[in-house]
């Protein structure tokens, strides 16, 4: 099986396979002919969990909703992805779900994804109540992104490496249940898939279809790692967690080089969405921060472009 982003970017005997189109399979189709441009190329947004201090079931002082977040998220800082985390959801509620959705469409965002972040579930143990808990919880959130219209969900990896054969069936249940709610699962470099570079490549094989990658680019036990890890992956991914840690005031970012991961990125033909994440206790900072994120890969972006088109 060759896993190439190339593969996902196809369509033959007229169904859609591309990423972002809704759900795919990691089998190509050998009669394609057509490529097909994925709408989400080039689009910037964030993830829920960048504004986890700041976001609250209801409006307080200093502090806003869910509900408001399109809004903002268009018109302060011009961007349109929002990548959705359970710990930011007031609710699962089908009316207050229809409300997420509704301020989404009329602030012209996109809702793209869901990080499933329950603590304490264990899909990977082997005692079968335990895991059935964690599948059923699993499975309530797909119903959740399914209403809401989100293309991906992911499940949370643990810190500990697990039994790979319940792993691997734990996520083809949930791959198969999503398939039939429109919703991919996707695999995110975390946990105890921080200190291998393949990590992501393997998981996604051994689960077969209706899986893809979500590479965060700060997800990794070492710089080394970092980039051999997102130069696996970036080929096979939909969509890409953009993590920025501690920023100075022109941008600076010491830990590790944010244009680097990038432009692994752009090399193995990824172009978005880009979900930056990125926190800071104080709002005023945080928006900087993401302006300037955002500033720093439109710049990328459109002198990769250039420069492919000279070439």
């Amino acid at each position: 099986m060759d896993l190439t982003r190339r593969n996902f970017l196809y369509t033959g005997s007229g169904a859609i396979v591309a990423f972002g189109l809704g759900t795919v399979s990691l089998k190509a189709d050998s009669q394609t002919k057509k490529q097909v441009a994925n709408p989400l190329d080039g689009a910037l947004g964030i993830t829920t969990s960048s504004f986890s201090g700041h976001i609250a079931r209801r409006t307080t002082k200093g502090k806003i909703t869910l509900l408001e977040l399109p809004h903002i998220l268009r018109n302060e800082l011009g961007m349109t992805v929002i990548d959705l985390n359970t710990s930011t959801l007031a609710s699962t509620d089908k009316k207050y779900l229809d409300q997420v959705r509704t301020a989404a469409d009329k602030a012209g965002c996109i809702l793209t994804n869901l990080k499933m972040n329950q603590r304490k579930l264990d899909m990977n143990s082997a005692d079968a109540a335990v895991r059935n808990k964690a599948l059923t919880t699993y499975k309530k959130s797909i119903d959740a992104a399914s209403h809401l219209g989100l293309k991906w969900a992911r499940p949370l990896p643990l810190a500990k490496r697990p039994d790979m054969k319940i792993h691997v069936a734990s996520y083809r249940e949930l791959c198969d249940y999503g398939a039939e709610r429109n919703v991919q699962m996707l695999v995110e470099n975390y946990g105890w898939m921080q200190n291998d570079p393949a990590s992501v490549v393997k998981l996604v094989k051994a689960i077969g279809d209706n899986v893809a990658a979500c590479p965060d680019t700060g997800n990794w036990d070492s710089n080394p790692l970092r980039y051999a890890g997102l130069k696996e992956t970036f080929p096979i991914a939909v969509t890409c967690d953009f993590k920025a840690r501690a920023m100075g005031p022109e941008g600076e970012h010491a830990l590790y080089d944010l244009k680097r991961c990038f432009e692994i990125g752009w090399m193995a033909g990824f172009r978005g969405p880009w979900c930056f994440e990125h926190a800071h206790k104080e709002r005023k900072t945080l928006f900087r921060d993401l302006a300037m994120l955002r500033d720093m890969l439109q710049g990328w972006m459109k002198d990769a472009a250039k420069e492919n088109s000279s070439s």
